[in-house]
């Protein structure tokens, strides 16, 4: 098809906007890595560094030689992990059974649970009950309160409700109970389900902050993120005044590194779960 001169002007205009949003986006991912990498000598020389004459690993290795970043980091993962298991398994659970038609009350818990999507009760009551619960300074305070996300129950229910139910019958004529159809013929068919929403959790276990601010007062129970913002607000931070490292390298290149090994982890997840996520980021979008 020919093209008018208006719209190649339209598509050059459409590709320089892009390409300006992707350089402006892209820019700052791109610094941090630079600095992160930048020998010492040259950063306290050159405060703005587009590309660096010397490379040099001291800011990664000062960090990896500290005990608390290292802690902070096993903490992290411990969250991820853990709380995305957890999470999985109490969402997959309570979609399912919302699925079926015959549980009694169904209506009356999707009711309850859009009503946890509409309404937020803030910071207090969630507060109160963590701490009457005995979890203050606990690491499951982090993961108890986020088992399941109603909105994500909703989706994976939509899922569920997708699947023939010619499948369970006949399950249940080869003597299946639901339990065993759960998890012998339901999961297998819900790994895009399943691979989605398991990065959509491990990514907020991953990144938890402001929880662990309010329910966190030890700081060997910090995540990596409650550390790092304890990094960008202080100019030393004191959790990492002790390292294997005796001379440190600067607080920028300090931040910068920890930045990257604080963004490493959770993006190379991303194409394990590539060939999932898009099947399941669609998950009962479309009904026939």
């Amino acid at each position: 098809m020919i093209k008018s001169k208006t719209d190649r002007i339209f598509d050059t205009i459409n590709i320089f906007i892009m390409a300006l949003v992707a350089i402006v986006t892209f820019f700052p991912i791109y610094y941090v890595f630079v600095v992160s990498f930048t020998d010492p000598t040259e950063y306290l020389t050159s405060k703005f560094i587009i590309f660096p004459r010397n490379w040099s690993l001291a800011s990664y290795e000062y960090l990896l030689g500290t005990k608390a970043f290292i802690r902070s980091l096993g903490n992290s993962g411990f969250l991820a992990t853990v709380g995305t298991a957890c999470s999985l398994a109490v969402t997959a659970a309570l979609a399912y059974a919302l699925s079926r038609r015959r549980l009694p009350g169904r209506r009356i818990f999707n009711v309850m649970i859009l009503v946890t999507i509409l309404f937020s009760p803030g910071i207090i009551p969630p507060y109160l009950l963590i701490r009457n619960l005995h979890l203050i300074n606990n690491t499951w305070s982090l993961i108890l309160p986020a088992l399941a996300s109603g909105w994500n129950v909703i989706l994976m229910r939509s899922f569920f409700d997708s699947i023939p139910a010619e499948l369970e019958e006949s399950a249940a004529l080869d003597g299946c109970n639901d339990i065993t159809t759960f998890f012998k013929i339901i999961l297998p068919l819900s790994l895009p389900s399943l691979a989605a929403f398991g990065l959509f959790y491990a990514v907020g276990f991953w990144n938890a902050y402001f929880s662990a601010l309010l329910y966190l007062n030890d700081a060997a129970k910090w995540p990596i993120q409650v550390l790092l913002q304890n990094m960008l607000m202080n100019a030393q931070s004191s959790d990492l005044a002790q390292s294997s490292i005796n001379v440190a390298p600067p607080t920028e290149t300090l931040k910068m590194a920890a930045v990257v090994v604080a963004t490493v982890p959770i993006l190379c997840v991303y194409p394990f779960l590539q060939k999932h996520f898009a099947k399941g980021a669609m998950v009962g979008s479309v009904k026939g």
